[in-house]
């Protein structure tokens, strides 16, 4: 999409619902300190603007241009959209910045008739929504963005890629400024003309990079490309010949797609574990949902309550617009998944549904805010417990047995950090007579302890103290845990006090 710049505007202006302005358009940057153009419309062009001219030098031969200041981020932004789009065709999709996209359309194009088929439809597809762009098909990425970017797009047969290329300037090879005015005082204008060199001498004089992007140009070395979004793991879908304008019939499709999904994977012996479904507006807008169960999973149902959990906690409902032409459901992640036997007792059932309700709110609420305790395996307090995503956890933690009616030896809720207080005991290492916190002054009337704790060696504390722990209640009744930290005379001269949690 060689005019993204100009695209983003004039959709921008299309979009407010004025009326549009029909004078020449270029984009402007500030390079040093003049503003040059770097990308100008049909108009402009034709008036004589080209890229990299002044636009002190552009007004004077086209008064009437107007200007928008470029905007690399909102470029970015709208690519990244327009490759969300592109999914349609394949989940294999990189970004080839700043106006370019590669897609990986293996096993994909006998779907919409062929390769050509392929390009011409979203060549198609793209210029319904502003955008003017080119495509090109090749068997490797290099020879297909050198086509698309420096011809007027091509779907050669199999076998005439390289000589297409070779007839490309030899700006198609994307060298440094440097490299290429060198090859141009060489006499050397085409890629052809250079891979009729030999590859020791354009080493030598041009260095090793100006190879390898020869052989990437000419398809001599496939470059992997990296798709921006995970692959699916196993993926069903529904193209519509008329849109769905109703949220409703969307959902029913749904259900029927994650029916679809439950026969693949329970083919392959699977369940799984994260899911997206993906809404593809007629306008080129692309609805994304996803979660994650605690347990592999083919269940349709299950699926349908979750999205449908999911869809209710958006800020924004789904809203179909100008209608719904695709509609995908993928499973990201899975597992193995065998039939388990099945008893009669109650224990089962209710491991069944607690697990539902975690699945429930972490699609309402998000897997991170749905949490299970396990034990951390430390001797500080604050780390004796570590919370982990309910959903992550397939085992509840074993925590030591409390005896009824014995009253806790530690409170339930810790602060985040333990807070300094003023404390007077009665000896230096004995519990607290009174201590003042958050202004307040309490005189303590009990007081149990203390419970030692050694803080582990092999932390990255400078000078680990040992901690006494006392269980303290006041005047009042009010319940506190308090801590010295380090001991009197053989790790700290004045140890230091604080207050970790309060007893209900």
């Amino acid at each position: 999409m060689p005019n993204l710049s100009i695209d983003r505007v004039r959709r921008k202006e299309a979009f407010s619902g004025g009326e549009p302005d029909e004078r020449p358009l270029a984009i402007v940057e500030r390079a040093g300190g003049l503003l040059r153009l770097v990308a100008v419309d049909a108009r402009a062009a034709a008036a004589g603007c080209v890229p990299g001219a002044a636009l002190t030098h552009a007004r004077s031969i086209c008064p009437d241009l107007r200007v928008d200041i470029a905007d690399p981020r909102e470029d970015a932004a709208l690519l990244g959209s327009v490759a969300d789009w592109c999914d349609r065709y394949t989940p294999l999709v990189a970004l080839d910045p700043p106006f370019g996209l590669t897609l990986d359309i293996s096993g994909c194009a006998h779907f919409f008739g062929g390769e050509a088929a392929l390009a011409e439809d979203l060549v198609a597809g793209l210029r319904r929504q502003g955008f003017m762009a080119r495509a090109a098909v090749a068997g490797a990425p290099g020879p297909a963005r050198a086509l698309a970017w420096f011809s007027q797009g091509a779907v050669p047969p199999p076998g005439s890629e390289a000589a297409l290329v070779a007839e490309l300037p030899i700006a198609a090879l994307r060298l440094e400024e440097a490299a290429r005015l060198g090859l141009v005082r060489a006499g050397l204008k085409t890629i052809g003309d250079v891979a009729a060199r030999s590859r020791s001498e354009l080493a030598a004089r041009f260095g090793a990079r100006l190879v390898s992007m020869l052989d990437e140009a000419l398809g001599r070395a496939e470059t992997p490309i990296s798709p921006r979004r995970p692959v699916p793991v196993r993926m069903v879908e529904r193209r519509f010949a008329e849109p769905l304008s109703s949220a409703d019939a969307a959902l029913a499709v749904l259900r029927a797609l994650a029916g679809s999904l439950a026969a693949r994977l329970e083919t392959a012996g699977e369940g799984l574990r994260e899911a997206e479904a993906a809404f593809f507006r007629a306008d080129g807008k692309v609805v994304r949902i996803a979660l994650g169960v605690g347990a592999p999973t083919r269940d349709p149902d299950l699926l349908l309550r979750l999205f449908r959990e999911r869809l209710d906690a958006l800020a924004d409902p789904l809203d179909p617009g100008f209608g719904f032409d695709l509609m995908r459901l993928s499973a990201l992640a899975v597992e193995p998944l065998t039939p388990s036997p099945q008893g009669f007792g109650p224990g089962e059932r209710a491991d069944d549904e607690l697990a539902e309700l975690v699945d429930r709110l972490s699609a309402r609420h998000g897997r991170r805010r749905v949490l299970r305790f396990l034990a951390g395996h430390a001797h500080r307090p604050e780390a004796e417990a570590a919370p982990r995503p309910a959903q992550d956890v397939r085992e509840a933690a074993a925590w030591p047995q409390v005896r009824t009616g014995e009253p806790p030896r530690r409170p339930l809720r810790m602060f985040a950090r333990p807070e300094p207080v003023e404390v007077l005991a009665e000896v230096p290492d004995g519990p607290p007579l009174r201590f003042v916190w958050r202004r307040a002054t309490h005189h303590v009337v009990r007081a149990e302890g203390p419970e030692r704790i050694a803080l582990e060696w092999w932390r990255d504390d400078e000078a680990p103290l040992t901690r006494d722990y006392f269980r303290v209640e006041d005047t009042v009744g009010a319940r506190f845990w308090l801590f010295r930290d380090g001991l009197f005379g053989r790790e700290v001269r004045h140890p230091r006090w604080f207050v970790h949690g309060l007893f209900a």
